[in-house]
């Protein structure tokens, strides 16, 4: 096994990073005295915030290794799980955050009640909470481990998932949400910061875009794949990307809430879209660094050894400390999101539910142990992804299996004003019996192909039990979008500036999307 080892300068980096970034988390959360303080920032948070936060929360250490991995060993067609959150927040902030805002939700469980009834927010909330702590918060910790254990080899990797957790548990169950989102910004500007400086290095290093041209073909620069790719088929991009990309986006606690905590609707909006912006260049700076090393390390063994093998091969010493600094970044800023959320949805979705009556300080309290109690199951749970094919296929392939009749509730809640509780609770109920059903049956399907089959599922259930009960009540009907909505807003956006018009901005965000797309295309 290859060996990295650090010089003094790079330790004393890594460290001071560590202490300064937990001492700002307790810093910019000394207040906290009732539940929308602790689990949604008091409502106050500002676009650039959102954004660098959302962008953080989702660029995991597994993003920077997996990206790069990636492209080494297939090409660049993974860069279409990136630009395609684009699209996915455009659509977002157009028909769903308006609606989350207005009813002043905590959680996402939340809305499918307001929309349907309890059991679709105790269905959702169950399902959300065990996910979350067995994907989000052990994928985190795991991959984060399969980083610091090339370093420490020696070290047991239950040892570094531990002291991974009580990192970022440490200002996260003091500081809630705004210690979170806070942190994540700055970390985001790390994690923007690193890659560029990886890919700079990396390309000097390289010489000549005619030396990558000697290592590639065409289909390996190309975003669309044929039908038979076993990584991404195109048909898959079409039909699977979106409803993983619906989840994600519009409806995960994990990702969702920092737009729930947003000063006004204009902030969240602005804030999405920023996040949007800044997922474009990601495939300059992380998934070409993965092409650029075909060129300089041609028998890697494995692709997940080269962003690793940039940052000890490339890097002077410090600079190199500053970029395992990223990647500690990337660990904490998708951790503290994970325990955050998840504790919310415990402590709104369940303790507050069934004891209304306690007050916000003890909520908070609540919140905190949570927080810890995700800590340990998630920490406990992170080696045991060692015994699955690959940490790709642990997450995604549980993704795509239980999020579709999540989304189909969320769609025809939306967009259906007859769908109902009734029609949404055996949407779901049914959906995960079928998912169970495809998980056992002996089938080879891309689960970019089974999670489509699923959302179809549970739409149709929906739909004929929907239609053969009672219609839904008038109030939960004020949940579904309109064409006359389109309107009212189109004669409010007329007295905005053009540059403040989040309708412009989306559709010259969508035009760069599309300008980055077609290079590569």
């Amino acid at each position: 096994m290859q060996t990295f080892d650090l010089a003094i300068i790079d330790i004393v980096v890594m460290i001071t990073y560590i202490i300064a970034i937990i001492g700002f988390g307790l810093w910019v959360s000394r207040k906290n005295d009732s539940e929308e303080d602790y689990f949604l920032a008091g409502r106050s948070l500002t676009w650039p915030v959102i954004g660098f936060s959302l962008f953080a929360s989702n660029v995991s250490s597994s993003t920077l290794i997996g990206l790069a991995g990636d492209a080494y060993t297939t090409g660049i067609a993974v860069y279409n799980y990136e630009w395609f959150a684009v699209i996915v927040l455009v659509f977002f902030i157009i028909f769903f955050l308006p609606f989350y805002l207005k009813t002043k939700i905590y959680t996402l469980p939340e809305f499918l009640e307001l929309r349907f009834d309890h059991r679709s927010r105790y269905y959702m909330s169950g399902v959300t909470v065990v996910g979350n702590i067995l994907l989000e918060t052990a994928g985190a910790l795991y991959a984060g481990a399969l980083v610091v254990v090339l370093i420490f080899p020696n070290v047991p990797m239950w040892q570094i998932t531990t002291v991974l957790a009580l990192l970022a548990g440490a200002y996260t169950i003091a500081g809630g949400l705004k210690a979170v989102v806070y942190t994540d910004s700055i970390q985001a500007v790390l994690l923007l910061l690193g890659s560029t400086l990886i890919a700079w290095f990396a390309y000097q290093k390289v010489g000549s875009w005619d030396a990558v041209l000697a290592v590639t073909t065409p289909s390996e620069l190309s975003l669309i794949q044929p039908l038979d790719d076993p990584a991404l088929p195109w048909l898959g991009l079409v039909v699977g990307l979106p409803l993983l990309g619906i989840y994600f986006w519009c409806s995960n606690q994990f990702m969702v809430q920092r737009t729930l905590a947003a000063k006004n609707l204009d902030e969240g909006r602005w804030g999405s879209l920023f996040a949007g912006l800044l997922k474009l260049p990601i495939i300059f700076i992380m998934v070409f660094p993965g092409i650029f090393a075909r060129v300089l390390y041609p028998n890697l063994e494995k692709g997940d050894m080269v962003f690793p093998t940039m940052i000890f091969d490339l890097l002077p010493d410090g600079i190199r400390g500053l970029i395992l600094v990223v990647l500690i970044a990337a660990i904490m800023s998708s951790l503290d999101s994970t325990l955050n959320s998840v504790s919310t949805l415990v402590t709104m979705d369940w303790v507050k539910k069934f004891k209304p009556h306690l007050s916000g300080k003890k909520l908070v309290l609540v919140g905190r142990i949570a927080t810890g109690v995700v800590m340990i199951l998630g920490a406990i749970w992170a080696p045991q992804i060692a015994k699955f094919p690959s940490l790709w296929q642990y997450l995604q392939g549980v993704l795509a299996y239980i999020t579709p009749p999540i989304v189909a509730c969320f769609i025809l809640g939306v967009f259906w004003r007859r769908s109902n509780g009734t029609g949404a609770f055996a949407g779901l109920i049914l959906g995960f019996i079928m998912a169970i059903v495809l998980l056992v049956a002996p089938v080879d399907l891309h689960f970019l192909y089974v999670a489509p089959i699923l959302f179809g599922l549970s739409c149709i259930t929906i739909v004929i039990a929907s239609l053969a009960t009672s219609p839904p009540s008038p109030e939960s009907q004020k949940l579904v979008w309109t064409v006359s909505m389109y309107h009212d807003e189109t004669r409010h956006l007329r007295q905005v500036r053009w540059f403040k018009n989040y309708r412009i901005q989306s559709a010259l965000l969508l035009a760069l999307t599309a300008l980055v797309v077609s290079m590569f295309i």
